[in-house]
């Protein structure tokens, strides 16, 4: 018996054909929503990220994230991720073709760092509360990218309610058991810009699919205008 390979060096895909391919799939087997055409291409990307179509009914935008992300985007803002995968993840080639003065010292996470691992062993409280106090100054008019933590997301609610932070946008989908669906609900009672999911689900793979999907939107902005 063959291998399955043999099939598919039989009929060649490039990655693009077969992203194309996922698209087409994705938008034939979705469910009816509501969601207008820009936000069905940050929708969709999260389902191609993750082949989980409970994406289309609870992913949740405030009246008018998608434009304020991609015109934070174009103007080059900071992004903060909560963790390095997310850092890791983002596609250097795809901001700059947005924002062509993207680096990797654009994207902050202070998770790792040596002060913030010695906070949280002293106070044993999450890494990511003190990576999101250290980051405090960068954050105004960032994208904050919450994927992981929800207790990140839960500090970063406090900074915008109690010291009137106010990010370009935040991407708030935390995956887990504990916080999590709090700290989205707090999100979603914020006077903020943002993309979150209601319920556990997250992650971030999510997150990143949906930067890389604003990335999108941003470059055929730019092809229409």
């Amino acid at each position: 018996m063959k291998s399955a390979i043999n099939q598919c060096n039989n009929v060649p895909q490039s990655g693009a054909d077969i992203e194309a391919a996922s698209f087409l799939r994705i938008d034939t087997e979705a469910p009816p929503h509501a969601y207008d055409a820009r936000q069905w291409i940050v929708v969709r990307r999260m389902i191609h990220a993750t082949a989980d179509f409970d994406f289309a009914d609870i992913t949740r935008f405030t009246p008018g994230a998608v434009m304020q992300g991609i015109q934070a985007l174009k103007n080059g803002s900071k992004i903060y991720a909560d963790s390095n995968m997310i850092r890791a993840g983002i596609s250097l080639e795809r901001l700059g073709s947005v924002y062509p003065g993207y680096r990797p010292d654009s994207i902050r996470c202070h998770v790792a760092d040596p002060d913030v691992h010695t906070l949280s062993k002293q106070t044993q409280k999450p890494r990511s509360l003190f990576a999101v106090q250290k980051a405090r100054p960068h954050l105004e008019n960032a994208v904050v990218m919450i994927g992981n933590s929800p207790v990140a997301l839960l500090e970063l609610c406090r900074l915008i309610r109690e010291e009137n932070l106010r990010p370009a946008l935040v991407v708030g989908v935390p995956v887990g058991f504990v916080h999590v669906e709090e700290s989205k609900q707090e999100l979603c009672r914020l006077d903020v810009p943002s993309i979150t999911t209601e319920g556990r689900k997250g992650g971030s793979p999510v997150a990143v699919s949906i930067l890389h999907a604003l990335c999108t939107l941003a470059s055929q902005n730019a092809e229409e205008s």
